[in-house]
């Protein structure tokens, strides 16, 4: 990627306010069209929302949109259709036992509607405070018991000399105990508000489980086992690649492969999976600026946290940068698939998702991006100026990007807002428009709304204020 460092939030106000005045005519046409009985829309094809998902992954994103459209534009209809489709379509994901996306769904709806209220950005309302609160806190709680455990009993960390943390366990995905997804990372924001308000789950004899301290186990094993650190753990180790799955022994807690549902290959990135870590490692180390030392003592201490995930954020989101990304900040859907090499040195020139060889993936970079944004402003604020100016130039150039034709999408005809989204190569779900021959020139509803969320992050940093989940 070449970073533009002459870049500034306040240079793409412009472009933010355009995101947001074509954001709403989008929410406005997919809530018009969109029948509730058909489930969940997941992405677009001929550029009308369809449904087809492992889970209903993205319904929390769907009326999160509405949440982030009225902060950006004060426009009360799009607050009233969030609250109302919360209030009527959500209850059941936060009782779901069956997933690892409460983060998804939970905080983008009931976190939103929260934060919204803490900020004064809607009139203070106790009852409805109580509501999303209680949502939250057991939306934590059952995201936090799908739980195994690993046999690892030692501390570990990937910087030399660190004391550590033990990566005994984590919060596995609907393939079962076996498996643990990199998406994940992005949930235990659910764990840690469910903490931050004061709650715990219940396990058997009425035993209290620290919800922030699964929330950095489950940290710690995802960067030990679906991260790496370019220190000899394969013949393919990278500093900065990431497993989209790693796969346990479930009759002892052995580690035994790494694997790939949406990825390539385990030995190449998958960009998306690789986001969800840019992005949710940079979000638990803001969190953790606001709880005391004591509650890190548990876990081996704020010195270990802090730098497992600060090097798991950083190495990663270097491999984005000089790794894989093109010239332009976007990625392709996979670091090196089948017909990469195809593409040439695509990292020297603009992506582009019209080729012939691999779609890219314009959700990774939306979401990779605002991961930028958050390690680069945590970095300035803990001395490390330099390393915090690189990321945060960085974000800022992606967004430059992506709020631009041709992945912004200006046609009034075409629901999504941030186009050439890809959602499921290896199965073949994507869109292939007539006369191509990969998907390109659809949406996705993460897509979308990490694009909103990035737009108004990039908002609020150029009026000197911020925004966080918790």
């Amino acid at each position: 990627m070449k970073i533009d460092l002459k870049l500034t939030p306040q240079k793409l106000q412009s472009k933010t306010t355009r995101v947001f005045e074509l954001a709403g005519r989008k929410i406005r046409a997919i809530d018009a069209a969109w029948d509730p009985a058909k489930g969940t829309p997941v992405f677009t094809v001929k550029g009308r929302y369809t449904s087809r998902g492992w889970t209903e992954w993205t319904q929390g994103f769907q009326f999160g949109m509405a949440f982030l459209q009225y902060d950006a534009t004060g426009e009360a209809a799009f607050l009233e259709l969030g609250r109302r489709k919360t209030i009527a379509l959500m209850a059941s994901h936060v009782s779901h036992v069956g997933v690892h996306d409460h983060g998804f769904n939970n905080v983008s709806t009931y976190g939103n509607l929260r934060r919204l209220q803490r900020e004064g950005r809607i009139p203070a309302n106790v009852d409805e405070m109580n509501f999303c609160e209680l949502a939250l806190k057991v939306s934590g709680a059952v995201q936090a018991a799908r739980y195994a455990t690993t046999s690892v009993k030692a501390p570990w960390s990937p910087v030399a000399g660190a004391p550590g943390v033990v990566p005994g366990g984590y919060v596995y995905s609907f393939n079962g105990p076996q498996s643990l997804f990199a998406d994940t990372i992005r949930s235990m924001r659910s764990l840690v508000v469910a903490h931050q308000l004061g709650h715990a789950l219940m396990g058997e004899g009425d035993k209290p489980i620290n919800l922030l301290h699964r929330s950095i186990e489950h940290a710690a094993t995802t960067a030990r086992f679906n991260v790496f650190f370019g220190q000899g753990r394969d013949s393919y180790d990278v500093r900065g690649r990431v497993a989209h799955e790693s796969v346990f022994n479930r009759n002892d807690g052995q580690f035994r492969c790494p694997s790939s549902q949406q990825g390539y290959s385990p030995f190449t990135t998958w960009t998306r999976g690789a986001a969800w870590i840019i992005c949710g490692y940079a979000e638990q180390l803001e969190f953790l600026d606001t709880v005391p030392d004591s509650a890190l003592e548990g876990v081996g201490g704020r010195r270990a946290v802090t730098e497992l995930f600060r090097e798991t954020a950083c190495a990663t989101s270097d491999y984005y940068i000089d790794g894989y990304s093109s010239r332009d900040g976007v990625p392709y859907w996979d670091s090196c698939a089948l017909n990469t090499h195809r593409l040439g040195d695509f990292t020297a020139r603009a992506a582009d998702p019209f080729n012939d060889h691999e779609p890219v993936d314009s959700s990774a970079a939306a979401i990779a991006a605002q991961g930028f944004l958050r390690l680069g402003r945590w970095l300035h604020r803990h001395g490390r100026k330099a390393a915090g100016t690189r990321y945060l130039q960085a974000g800022l150039t992606v967004a430059n990007t992506l709020f631009d034709e041709p992945y912004l999408s200006v046609d009034p005809r075409h629901q999504g807002l941030l186009l050439h989204s890809v959602y499921h190569r290896p199965n073949g779900w994507d869109y292939v428009p007539k006369g191509r021959k990969v998907p390109c020139g659809e949406s996705s509803m993460w897509g979308d709304y990490h694009t909103m969320e990035l737009a108004l992050l990039i908002r609020r940093l150029a009026e000197g204020r911020y925004l966080t989940f918790f």
